[in-house]
């Protein structure tokens, strides 16, 4: 998500050909990113990494105001300072883009990707892909019926550990799979909800925001969880249970847990809050009859543990989605995350929109930790690693601030 507001759209143009056919274009692929700012200083190096490869070009960058050449530094080479403006319709138009990275405030998302759907640009969109499923079905439908090729930031869906997990699964490795938890206990300062207008808000202006620790920052989370159990279409999500909690003073969520039912009657439960006393690295578990697979999917690390067997940990390497999507144009690989495949993400980010508002914890639940300026919710920790090992909800582990659970479906 970058920390700015989003870019303005020009009006939308057409299509190259009445058939709907894409224009052509040679490589390096000339790529707009909106959003530079915050997480889309991670979307430069990248498109720098990839232009170092001779698959990309930094064709544009759109801002409300200008990035400068010291904010560009090392992202760009001297001279090479691409086109910048704050209208993005028309700097696709101007750069001849191929590729639009779009890492914009989540409310505009749909209108963006729909922006250059209409001129044949493909897309690489941030997570969540929007904040509510209604908007998500739009962009997801646009974009199918204007034919390009969207891909959804899910980065931890490119570590070749998703397959690897889901083959030892196939094999029978753990036996039955009895369900899957997700735990995440990270920390961030109370400048985190200051960094944006749109941050840890729930609604903005009219409009849906949900900027929740599950939707947005844990939002990997949730999508690996399902994506381990083969549950990512929206069809293949039955039932939802959300509980939503804060410490923060904020309008969303920073300490929730939700527990997907899906048609195959597996349970998914995933724990995340932002006021872990000790931060640490996320994970998603596979509980099974004679064993257990330990996912920790920033660092593309497997820990698998079954009856017979000693322990065994290998890290996979990770196939990069720009350049996954790049692969794809030119017909060498398959699309890894198509929207149709966050689906049963979008549906958990629904429930969560229509749950009752996240009901902040009592002062006795939390304290300030000064020297960071952030809130630590006391014993969060060992519930959110509990909630991924019995696959219980908070309420259900005898948290006396969590609400009787919620059912939404």
């Amino acid at each position: 998500m970058s920390t700015v507001t989003g870019p303005g759209t020009a009006s939308i143009g057409t299509m190259n050909s009445s058939s709907g056919s894409l224009p052509s274009h040679e490589s390096p692929l000339p790529v707009v990113l909106a959003g530079a700012r915050g997480h889309g200083h991670w979307h430069l190096a990248n498109i720098r990494r990839l232009q170092d490869k001779g698959l990309v070009r930094l064709a544009g960058i759109c801002e409300l105001t200008p990035l400068t050449e010291a904010e560009l530094g090392v992202f760009t080479a001297p001279g090479e300072l691409p086109e910048q403006s704050a209208d993005f319709g028309a700097l696709l138009d101007s750069t001849g883009a191929a590729i639009a990275v779009i890492c914009t405030p989540i409310p505009t998302h749909t209108d963006l990707a729909l922006t250059a759907a209409a001129r044949g640009v493909h897309i690489l969109l941030e997570k969540p892909p929007a904040p509510s499923y209604a908007e998500f079905r739009r962009m997801a439908d646009g974009v199918a019926a204007a034919g390009v090729v969207c891909q959804i930031g899910f980065q931890s869906l490119g570590s070749q550990a998703v397959h690897a997990i889901r083959e030892l699964v196939a094999q029978g490795a753990i036996g039955r799979v009895d369900g899957i938890g997700g735990a995440g206990a990270w920390a961030r300062a109370e400048e985190y909800y200051r960094r944006a207008p749109w941050a840890g808000r729930r609604r903005m202006n009219g409009a849906d925001v949900v900027d929740g620790v599950l939707t947005n920052p844990l939002a990997h989370a949730v999508a690996t969880a399902l994506a381990l159990d083969g549950a990512t279409r929206a069809e293949d999500v039955t039932g939802i249970e959300t509980e939503l909690l804060r410490a923060n003073d904020i309008e969303s969520d920073d300490t929730s847990c939700v527990r997907v039912t899906t048609a195959a009657g597996h349970r998914i439960t995933v724990a995340a809050t932002l006021c872990a006393e000790h931060p640490d690295e996320p994970y998603v578990l596979v509980h099974g009859t004679s064993g257990r697979i330990t996912f920790w999917y920033k660092q593309d690390r497997v820990l698998v543990q079954r009856s017979g067997h000693g322990p065994q940990e290998i890290t996979y390497g990770r196939t990069d989605l720009l350049e996954n999507l790049v692969e794809h144009l030119e017909g060498r690989a398959d699309l890894l995350v198509a929207p149709d495949s966050t689906g049963a993400f979008m549906k958990v980010v629904e429930a969560i929109r229509q749950a009752p508002d996240p009901v902040a914890l009592p002062a006795d639940a939390w304290y300030l930790k000064a020297d960071e300026s952030r809130r630590i919710v006391y014993g969060v920790d060992g519930l959110v690693t509990a909630a991924a090992d019995t696959l219980a909800l908070y309420s259900e582990l005898g948290a006396s601030w969590a609400l009787p659970k919620e059912v939404s479906t």
